[in-house]
């Protein structure tokens, strides 16, 4: 129970009427879960309004409305509270209800197109690892210490995530590594939380259905640097085109890390293969379980922010040495076929073109690659004929299928993403919409020693059909078919 002038510090008020001096009992943004001595804050979404559920939340118990317009009907019973940006205040609200929570941990929020999920995961692997209590806030899974909770989004709305925060802090943990979308930045999602760093991993062509433009996009990841506190350390990639950019404005203590230009944190790949990477980092040599230049990256994200979060730099490597791969990034079957599988959620071109170019860097020659490789549903279409390419610039064979094709047919976005195919692309693409059937047509098209990569779902354990959530395990379906084999 906390009082309503108390939490609605920071919130950007303009006007009040009724009283701040109430208990409120719980906050809510979803009308229908608003109870007794509950604030409701109205929320203009892009199919809801929730102001237009004011009376409803009245008649429910609520004893205070925010809301960036005032009703015509005002109940004496009430208080309402006006405010510029709903969004901006739901983010100070929930952290002021729950205690503010994320100043009680070192959190560290990573940002980027492609590497969040696999950066925020070692990261707490390596910390937990070390001895510390930790907590994850990715797009697989959400951690509190080592209890886990399903994951909704990549970055939860600010109730949900202040409330996860706070279950955090209460189970004693000391850290915490979330991914920062920039959906979740240009929505308030993140606003109000007290970070201790911040990562940029890269930026290249993704959720343009969104953000409309790439500027749009990348000002939205730019704002969550610009947000940090002096105190707090800012990690980029300096080998990214915009990875100076990126902290232009910020305040942050500013550290670059890269494995081809000048930077604070240098690596170099001294082997790459398929059991692992042999890499030098600061003049220490590193074997690491998992795979590729991408990787390689990552790792050095990870030892970097480790290291200004203040652990000593033997004991980060050596932690870093017992990491495995994440499920879903660049995972590797081998089974008796002699048949190699790859799972990746690789879901935009640039990423679906660094694990293509990975597993070219690792093939004797003499080996087929077939790639199965499909695009979402009720998303950028733009990308679509893109995939298409990179895929057949990088692939002897190629199977387009199905993704999650929510509300569309799954032909009609095969046929997206096979516009402007030349002759010679024709030739090695066949498309197969069932993805069940796709991969195991990849496998039965193998020989002993070729490489099959199914790309676009990873994790994934569903597939999104017409608002239906299918079971559906890329990685089960590989493996299935290739032990079918033997």
């Amino acid at each position: 129970m906390k009082l309503l002038k108390d939490i609605l510090y920071r919130a950007g008020l303009e006007d009040v009427k009724g009283s701040t001096n109430i208990a409120i009992t719980s906050v809510h943004l979803d009308s229908r879960k608003v109870k007794k001595y509950s604030l409701f804050v109205a929320i203009r979404g892009t199919v809801v309004d929730g102001h237009d559920y004011i009376d409803d939340v009245v008649k429910a118990g609520a004893i205070a409305v925010v809301c960036e317009e005032f009703p015509e009907n005002l109940h004496d019973d009430v208080t309402y509270v006006k405010v510029k940006n709903s969004r901006f205040a739901l983010a100070w609200i929930a952290s002021n209800f729950y205690n503010t929570p994320s100043s009680k941990l070192k959190l560290v929020g990573v940002t980027g197109t492609n590497g969040k999920t696999t950066v925020v995961t070692l990261l707490y692997n390596l910390f937990k690892n070390l001895g510390f209590k930790t907590g994850l806030i990715s797009t697989v899974v959400y951690k509190v210490d080592k209890t886990e909770v399903q994951a909704t989004h990549t970055t939860p709305d600010p109730l949900a995530l202040n409330a996860l925060l706070a279950q955090m802090v209460e189970a004693g943990c000391t850290h915490c590594f979330m991914e920062v979308s920039s959906h979740a930045v240009d929505q308030d999602r993140v606003t109000g939380l007290d970070f201790a760093g911040g990562i940029f991993t890269n930026i290249t062509h993704d959720h343009l259905d969104y953000h409309k433009t790439f500027d749009n996009y990348l000002e939205a990841k730019q704002k969550f640097f610009t947000g940090l506190k002096p105190s707090a350390f800012a990690l980029s990639n300096k080998d990214d085109k915009n990875g100076g950019i990126m902290l232009q404005n910020s305040k942050a203590n500013k550290k670059f890390y890269g494995l081809k230009t000048p930077a604070d944190f240098k690596c170099k790949i001294l082997e790459n293969q398929l059991t692992g990477l042999l890499l030098n980092i600061d003049g220490t040599e590193l074997v690491t379980r998992l795979i590729g230049t991408f990787n390689a990256y990552n790792v050095l994200a990870v030892y970097s922010a480790a290291v200004l979060l203040g652990e000593p730099k033997m004991n980060v490597l050596t932690g870093i040495s017992t990491l495995s791969a994440v499920e879903g990034r660049f995972q590797y079957i081998k089974t008796g076929s002699k048949i190699i599988g790859v799972v990746d959620y690789a879901h935009t071109p640039d990423a679906l073109k660094n694990v293509l170019e990975n597993i070219k860097s690792l093939r004797t020659g003499n080996e087929k690659l077939i790639t199965v490789v499909g695009c979402g549903g009720d998303r950028d279409k733009a990308k679509r004929p893109v995939m298409r390419k990179v895929a057949t610039d990088f692939s002897d064979k190629v199977i387009l299928t199905s993704d999650n094709p929510r509300s569309e047919e799954p032909e009609a976005i095969i046929e997206d993403m096979k516009a402007g195919m030349d002759p010679m692309e024709t030739k090695k693409t066949i498309s197969i919409a069932d993805r069940k059937e796709a991969i195991r047509t990849a496998c039965l098209m193998a020989q002993p020693g070729d490489i099959i990569l199914v790309a676009g779902k990873g994790h994934e354990k569903y597939q999104e059909i017409k608002g239906m959530k299918h079971p559906f395990d890329d990685m089960q379906v590989l493996s299935d078919n290739l032990k079918a084999l033997i």
